[in-house]
């Protein structure tokens, strides 16, 4: 079952990687002709006929998405929720007993204005999240409105939208394009592409036209000849054949699977049990009070309305709107952070978040290539290989890539060096993958040339016969260095020097010299040769600062840090090691790729570390771990994370991430940085606390109020208060609830994740809710026989009794319930709080004395009441601080 579910969430994706994948493979292994019979072209490019044809077949090259349902189809789903279904159902049938069916005059709107507003505010909300997350899948068209330069029959070269290529098509790409479809190289020169967007990898990769001979040994976005739609050129040209467009590329199914319908989050499962364990109660209790009502008084007219009234009293109407001012409240605090909320449930779920996956590229590390290492031959620090490769990075022409970028910026050398004034460069020999290596020729002050090589590790090696140290002078004079030869121990001692920096996550590069007496400057390749090896520098995405006390700090929240990369894993175990998150196996995509759902599942929670995956790998992971009852975060920027952005309990990303990484999340950052994100969970943990105040105070108390009428109804010969008083009580208790998103949460609460608890919220119920029955039917015992309102004419001073009692007693119990500690000693509420619960119990107990009581049929109470309702009001505090001390140490769990 598990299997399907995931299958079906990624099933473009999966139909990519089945279908296409083969298809990918047999081009990249292709060579000459088959390529252009395999994709029905030629050298000279399609006819406009036959490209006509073709885009009729195909389609245009968009990115295609299920079309989001229209506005008014997604207000009314944002209705369709069971808890706002019963809100709705209490407001029919309060229109039709309190309007309608009233007499002249009689009519009460009360109940109707009050919980259609509720009902109206929640569900325009979520009909926002809903309008707004469904544009998601849109963020793609916008990144194929440009032109391609192409090739077609008689026409020759012609520039034409991205929309109109079509499979076949023979296309021209330079610097600085994007790729406008799935690719295949015929041609090209220094080709550099940058698949970031796709993979996370820092660095551009090499491509070229090559056959791959053995395709189906490597993902497809490692096939060195096949470039990707959305992906860029950073250098070199190229010549290529469209191979895919639309739907069908890798980004269009990356795009598919993140259509459709958000999967249920962490929040929206856990609302809907408590919802329904409300419902169930109030099935049962409701019909239960009509009944006992009707048989005993006989008027079954009036018992309705007070089992509506009852109703009303059990649900939580003001849920929806302490939900919303809670989140809403959460939402500016996070924003003083540095933190945009898009989806206002994305608040809970970061607080119920005990897993973060995160990928590793901005995240953990700077997002920036630099110079961590410069050794000379022994692998010892030597600022003159610095010198060397600053002067081949600042002389060689063309774009230069990324590593010479971090070589430059070691600025403070070139005045030092007089780059300029003391070294006028004669010639160069460029860069190309053949050779893997590029040299420039210096003239120097005394006339000589000096050629300065840097290249890959194993060309660079083979081409060196000597090694030197370059010592302790400050200027170069290699005139006056020791120069010894390359033997097989020192051979080897560069390879392993080599091999450890490649395992420490370095990308590695020797530099060389060799000094040629005047000449003319017409090097060459073969100029190249029996140089002296000075050294290496290596190049790392290095570790932020912050991620480390950022992670130890999520860590003590009990969140555990998983990470999700595309990357390779050696530069993965590095920058994980320098962080601190422990692990003993790095799992990698291809392994993943063989694994069933229930073979993956065994190995989630061992392992830490995830690398070489691929945008359904992400997503899969993410669903599994929800599959074991985890709530999970994920944070990425790329077009690669999208799926599992959008299957997360709750998206992160970030503002410089692309558009459809922006639009899948929940949550965006304004700073890229994992302790910005710890706040965020502290501020979420905290806005939960405060819903879940609200839902156990409100349902225990309600919960007892319904065993106190039901036992009313049927001792006394009167009802134990009228539908007016209860609506009154409800409608003031609920004021008093609106400050509880001000209030604040003890700091124990904030140190593990927070989840919802239907089984905990109706063990809470039935342990609390009783004790407020034990205290009214004293109340009741205190009025009945101390003040004999016994018989239907004193009915108005038990109601009167029986409303301030209730009022102040729920009132109170919001102190009581907030914290595991005793109030008022151990513990206060904020300001607002102690406020506005200390005016609402003044209201109620001002209200007998005023003119208003008489119009709701209550009276003035007498004096000597109120010793009896402080003696009872004070056994009913010490009962629940007591019966709080017993349920923390059976079940260690108050809120």
């Amino acid at each position: 079952m598990l299997t399907t579910k995931i299958k079906n969430g990624n099933k473009a994706f999966s139909n990519f990687e089945e279908s296409a994948t083969t298809r990918l493979n047999a081009i990249a292994k292709a060579d000459g002709n088959l390529i252009y019979a395999l994709l029905e072209t030629s050298e000279a490019g399609l006819s406009q006929q036959t490209a006509e044809e073709k885009l009729k077949k195909f389609g245009p090259n968009e990115i295609q998405h299920e079309k989001a349902p229209s506005w008014y189809k997604q207000l009314f789903m944002a209705f369709v929720n069971p808890f706002i279904a019963v809100l709705i159902a209490l407001v029919v049938i309060s229109a039709v007993m309190d309007i309608i069916l009233a007499a002249p005059g009689e009519q009460d709107y009360k109940t109707v204005i009050v919980v259609s507003v509720m009902i109206i505010l929640s569900s325009l909300l979520r009909f926002w999240q809903e309008y707004s997350s469904n544009q998601a899948a849109e963020a793609l068209k916008n990144m194929v409105t440009t032109t391609a330069t192409v090739l077609r029959k008689t026409i020759g070269k012609q520039e034409i939208s991205f929309k109109d290529l079509v499979p076949g098509d023979i296309l021209y790409l330079s610097a600085g394009d994007m790729i406008p479809a799935d690719i295949r190289i015929i041609q090209s020169k220094d080709l550099f592409v940058s698949q970031a967007i796709l993979t996370g990898e820092s660095l551009p990769l090499e491509k070229r036209e090559a056959p791959v001979t053995n395709p189906t040994a490597k993902p497809p976005l490692e096939l060195e000849n096949i470039c990707f739609m959305g992906t860029n050129v950073v250098s070199g040209t190229a010549t290529a054949i469209v191979v895919a467009t639309g739907n069908l590329t890798y980004l269009g199914a990356i795009g598919k699977a993140i259509s459709g319908k958000r999967s249920e989050t962490s929040f929206d499962k856990g609302v809907n049990k408590v919802s329904w364990l409300l419902i169930r109660y109030m099935l049962v209790m409701v019909p239960l009070v009509f009944i006992v009502n009707g048989l005993t008084k006989g008027d079954w007219f009036d018992a309705l309305l007070f089992a509506i009234a009852i109703a009303v009293g059990l649900t939580p109407e003001m849920l929806p709107m302490i939900v919303t001012a809670n989140l809403a409240k959460g939402a500016k605090n996070m924003s003083k952070r540095k933190v945009i909320v898009k989806r206002l449930n994305a608040i809970q779920n970061i607080g119920a978040m005990d897993i973060l996956c995160t990928d590793k590229t901005g995240t953990l590390t700077m997002d920036k290539i630099i110079l961590e290492r410069h050794l000379n031959v022994l692998g010892n620090e030597d600022d003159e290989v610095l010198k060397w490769a600053y002067f081949n990075s600042f002389h060689q022409t063309g774009l230069k890539n990324l590593l010479d970028v971090a070589v430059l910026e070691h600025v403070e050398l070139h005045d030092y060096l007089k780059v300029e004034e003391d070294y006028k460069k004669v010639d160069e020999i460029p860069f190309d993958f053949q050779r893997r290596r590029m040299s420039v020729i210096l003239e120097q002050k005394n006339g000589k040339h000096l050629l300065i090589c840097k290249g890959a590790v194993e060309e660079m090696l083979d081409l060196c016969s000597h090694s030197f140290y370059p010592g302790e002078n400050a200027r170069i004079h290699i005139e006056k260095d020791a120069i010894v030869p390359i033997d097989a121990g020192m051979r080897e001692t560069v390879l392993n020097t080599s091999r450890k920096l490649n395992e420490d996550g370095l990308r590695v590069l020797l530099v060389a010299i060799k000094e040629y007496d005047n000449r003319s400057a017409n090097y060459s390749v073969a100029d190249e040769s029996k140089m002296v090896l000075t050294g290496f520098i290596g190049f790392l995405d290095p570790a932020k600062p912050s991620a480390k006390p950022a992670i130890e700090s999520l860590q003590k929240l009990g969140v555990q840090v998983k990470v999700l990369t595309g990357d390779n894993d050696i530069v993965t175990r590095k920058i994980c090691r320098d962080v601190g998150i422990p692990f003993h196996h790095v799992l990698l995509g291809n392994e993943i790729e063989k694994m069933t759902d229930d073979e993956l599942s065994s190995k989630l929670e061992a392992t830490s570390v995830f690398a070489k995956l691929n945008p359904v790998q992400k997503s899969r992971i993410v669903q599994l771990f929800q599959a074991q009852q985890h709530t999970v975060g994920f944070m990425g920027d790329g077009i690669n994370d999208a799926p599992a952005l959008r299957n997360a309990d709750v998206g992160i990303s970030v503002d410089t991430a692309v558009d459809i990484a922006k639009e899948s999340a929940d949550i965006i950052l304004l700073e890229k940085d994992l302790m910005v994100l710890r706040k965020g969970v502290i501020y979420g943990r905290r806005t939960f606390g405060n819903i879940i105040k609200y839902i156990k105070m409100t349902a225990s108390s309600n919960f007892g109020n319904m065993f106190s009428m039901l036992g009313a109804s049927i001792l006394l010969p009167f009802l134990p208060m009228l539908p007016i008083h209860l609506l009154i009580q409800n409608l003031l208790y609920d004021i008093s609830q609106i400050s509880i998103p001000w209030d604040r949460m003890d700091e124990d609460f904030l140190e593990k994740p927070q989840k919802w608890d239907a089984a905990g919220i109706s063990r809470f119920m039935l342990y609390i809710g009783p004790i407020s029955s034990i205290f009214d039917y004293a109340t009741f015992a205190v009025l009945f026989f101390v003040f004999k309102a016994n018989a239907p004419e004193h009915q108005s001073l038990f109601q009167t009794g029986w409303f301030v009692e209730g009022l102040l007693s729920q009132t109170l119990i919001v102190h009581m319930i907030r914290t595991r500690k005793i109030p008022f000693v151990q513990s206060w509420a904020t300001a607002p709080v102690v406020a506005l619960t200390s005016l609402v119990m003044l209201i109620g107990l001002a209200i007998p004395f005023t003119p208003f009581a008489k119009t709701v049929n209550l009276q003035a109470l007498p004096l000597a009441y109120f010793p009896w309702l402080i003696g009872i009001l004070t056994g009913y505090c010490l009962l629940t601080q007591l019966v709080k001390t017993q349920f923390l140490k059976k079940f260690g769990q108050w809120l």
